[in-house]
């Protein structure tokens, strides 16, 4: 199980791909024979495809820096930043609507039994989630967020295991997730003052742990209100509510988004997609090929957010830090071996 973030990978891709897991069983022959002739079966389509996925997902913490920048939001400014966060899920949720009715060839609509579904999912997997990750990354780094974002990959495991009961903690897993726990806790907590920046900040390091936790919470509700209701329509309504009471609450503490850069509003939009177009192609992929084949690969996603923050944000000297490459290498295996299928 993954969750993260959209916000990637972290929530949407998890969430598809347990739901899917679930549906998978109750495919006919008929399905899978037509499925082995879809060009999204090709190995090097799949791998590429999951790549661009978690490209997207990855360039989420750079896009969000340089956005504060791009709409002079101060570190400090939480209303503007709500404000941001909702603008751009409010974009999203219409964006996954419209894609999920084009690939469906129908009009996506929610039941009335899944409304109290999306408002749950609201709440964890937009408002809660992403008022503490748009927090942590006016505090801290890029390259340290998308490292300590990957853990909510490992709060699913216990959730899963402890909290929701839907599988055994097996060894394998045990394995990944202790892994993965301890290259977060070096990029939280180990290395030098140059690394850490000053050391651990509740603002910077602890709002990205509460924001990955939240990501799982939500992964593990829409794994179960996705045997009620298609989990498209539960993602991409409870984006479009999520962002419009983020972007209410934003307004009413006297939020501000103001255009200072001709790159402002292709940014929002481009960030709407990371979420809506990931997802969406994500989603694709899990419904042509097994689960494992797909979900493994998301150990792409903290490298691709490294990678980019260091391009983008010029955190090279912290991407290349030995810290940073162990806990980034640490962080990746726990992600491969949890979800890595077993013989």
């Amino acid at each position: 199980m993954k969750t993260g973030n959209d916000i990637s990978i972290n929530v949407v891709s998890s969430t598809v791909s347990q739901s899917d897991s679930s549906e998978s069983g109750k495919k006919t022959n008929k399905d899978l024979n037509s499925n082995k002739k879809s060009i999204w079966t090709r190995l090097p389509i799949v791998i590429l495809t999951a790549i661009f996925c978690c490209t997207l997902w990855g360039s989420a913490s750079p896009a969000i820096k340089i956005g504060y920048e791009l709409f002079a939001i101060a570190p400090g400014d939480t209303p503007s930043r709500i404000l941001f966060a909702g603008t751009r899920f409010i974009i999203a949720g219409i964006m996954v609507i419209v894609f999920g009715s084009i690939l469906q060839k129908k009009v996506l609509i929610p039941k009335k039994s899944s409304i109290l579904y999306i408002l749950v999912l609201a709440c964890f997997q937009t408002i809660l989630q992403y008022i503490f990750f748009y927090m942590a990354l006016a505090f801290t780094s890029g390259v340290r967020g998308s490292i300590i974002n990957a853990a909510g990959s490992f709060f699913s495991i216990l959730l899963a295991v402890y909290a929701f009961r839907f599988e055994k903690l097996s060894v394998r897993k045990a394995a990944g997730m202790l892994i993965g726990f301890l290259g977060v806790f070096l990029c939280v907590t180990g290395g030098s003052a140059s690394f850490l920046e000053g050391g651990f900040s509740i603002q910077g390091e602890g709002a990205m742990l509460i924001a990955a936790f939240a990501s799982a919470v939500a992964g593990c509700f829409i794994k179960l209100f996705s045997q009620k209701e298609n989990p498209v329509i539960l993602s991409g309504y409870q984006f479009f509510i999520g962002g419009i009471v983020m972007s209410i609450v934003g307004k009413l503490m006297g939020g501000n988004l103001t255009i200072v850069s001709a790159g402002s509003i292709p940014l929002l939009v481009y960030m709407a997609f990371i979420s809506a177009g990931a997802y969406t192609l994500w989603g694709v992929l899990l419904k042509y090929n097994p689960v494992s084949t797909v979900t493994v690969l998301g150990f792409v996603n903290p490298v691709m957010g490294v990678i980019l923050s260091a391009i983008f944000l010029h955190e090279g000297a912290e991407a290349l830090s030995i810290y940073t490459l162990i806990a980034l290498v640490l962080v990746s295996l726990g992600i491969y071996i949890i979800n890595k299928k077993s013989k």
